[in-house]
């Protein structure tokens, strides 16, 4: 009771961010108690980090760079690229909304399309002139598809990032895993998304009140290096793949050269255009206190008694056969993160499989479907992850207010279907490419 006592209150503070408490903060002074009263002890602190700070230094190596490529207006011209492709069909461009946050959301993780490309959505709506109702269709199916498609790679979810280090998952079997799932999902997702917001995509729009996508790049020499550097790193992050080189050195030193090219390290004289100090400093540095911090809590909890009830469910899951297995562990997942938030979630999770009694087939699936449950569980309720929570706040300050009840009604429709149809392409699809 103890350890839930410490973590409930520790997670109250995190989602309720007091006087406006810092989230690392928060889940440190949780930490701090656990270790006081003995819920966890030092020993567990390195087991902790050596689980978190690969993947913590991952995700904030990414957001920098995202937040890079922001400034220098590389998600604003793909976005009016996308609003121009559209030709002025409002049920075309839904689906190319879509698409972008797919793609943005697999190489610059959902966090990315939740934050960067949902402002930049809404100010093209605005230029639109689109409904309240259409304008939140388009926002809602934005802020859906940044966690329902952020299974490709492991760097698109700090979730995957985290499971792939627990389990030593190579960037390259793990993209052959979830690349096809990914698709299965995207497709699921355009389906529902299309089906439940049907009536309120507008038929037409008039093109003619778009800028030109030229017109939003801010800095040309940052524009012109970010494919480039993309594409080498992706290459580099399956080239590396033997060498079990931490994703943090890899992610870190792109980032470092898109620091180097935007500070104008490589040219100097030449003024440079995106404010890096600023960018820095809003890199999400409180997540390496968060992660520590929150993952200790939880340990502590999984200690006392959570680690042994799950793996046992998911050894009885083991027990049914692999189909049972993957969507029991995949819901399972999906619900726990709703009430405990994504990432605690995640690491119950992992330890549950790592002790749970059943085959290394039906383990790999387990895995999977818990990465799965954790990346999409968070659209059932506004808890579900931190991200979902920054994004319903960048809303209220566009002057779009969606409340916790009317976040619910629609993530309860359109969740479950898009979380069936991955864990079903999962159960075909792993033992099909499994020797």
């Amino acid at each position: 009771m103890l350890a839930f006592a410490i973590f409930l209150i520790t997670l109250v503070l995190v989602i309720w961010q007091p006087r406006g408490l810092g989230i690392g903060w928060s889940a440190l002074g949780g930490a701090a108690v656990a270790l006081a009263t003995g819920v966890v002890d030092w020993a567990d602190v390195g087991i902790v980090w050596h689980i978190v700070w690969d993947a913590t230094f991952t995700f904030v190596a990414l957001i920098i760079i995202s937040l890079i490529l922001d400034e220098a207006g590389f998600f604003a011209w793909a976005a009016l690229h996308i609003a121009r492709w559209g030709n002025g069909r409002g049920r075309r461009l839904f689906p190319l909304i879509v698409v972008l946050g797919a793609l943005i959301s697999a190489v610059f993780a959902n966090d990315g399309t939740a934050l960067l490309l949902t402002p930049i959505v809404v100010a093209i709506l605005a230029r639109l002139e689109f409904s309240t109702g259409a304008a939140l269709a388009f926002i809602i199916a934005t802020g859906f598809v940044a966690d329902s498609t952020s299974l490709p790679l492991v760097i698109s979810n700090l979730v995957n990032i985290v499971s792939a280090n627990f389990f030593a998952v190579g960037f390259t079997r793990y993209a052959q895993v979830m690349v096809p799932v990914d698709l299965v999902s995207l497709a699921a997702t355009l389906l529902v998304l299309g089906g439940y917001f049907r009536r309120e995509i507008p038929r037409t729009y008039d093109v003619e009140r778009l800028e030109a996508p030229a017109q939003a790049i801010r800095d040309r020499q940052v524009f012109r290096a970010a494919f480039p550097l993309l594409a080498v790193l992706l290459v580099a992050l399956f080239l590396t793949t033997r060498w079990e080189i931490p994703f943090s050195v890899i992610m870190g030193t792109a980032a470092l050269v898109l620091i180097a090219i935007a500070g104008r390290w490589f040219t100097p004289g030449h003024a440079h255009v995106i404010p890096l100090g600023r960018v820095l400093r809003n890199a999400p540095w409180q997540i390496v206190l968060f992660s520590l911090g929150m993952y200790l809590v939880v340990y502590g909890l999984g200690n006392a008694w959570l680690t042994a009830g799950a793996s046992r469910v998911l050894s009885w899951l083991g027990g049914q056969g692999e189909l049972v297995a993957t969507v029991g562990t995949g819901f399972l997942s999906a619900l726990l993160a709703s009430l405990m938030n994504n990432m605690p979630s995640t690491l119950v999770g992992a330890l549950a499989i790592d002790q749970a009694a059943v085959s290394d087939t039906t383990r790999e699936l387990m895995v999977y479907a818990n990465v799965i449950g954790n990346d999409l569980g968070p659209k059932f309720t506004p808890i579900g992850s931190l991200a979902t929570l920054l994004w319903l706040h960048v809303l209220a300050g566009k002057g779009y207010r969606i409340g916790w009840g009317q976040y619910m009604k629609v993530g309860l429709i359109i969740t479950p279907p898009v979380l069936l149809a991955a864990l079903l392409a999962l159960a075909f699809w792993l033992p099909a490419i499994t020797p």
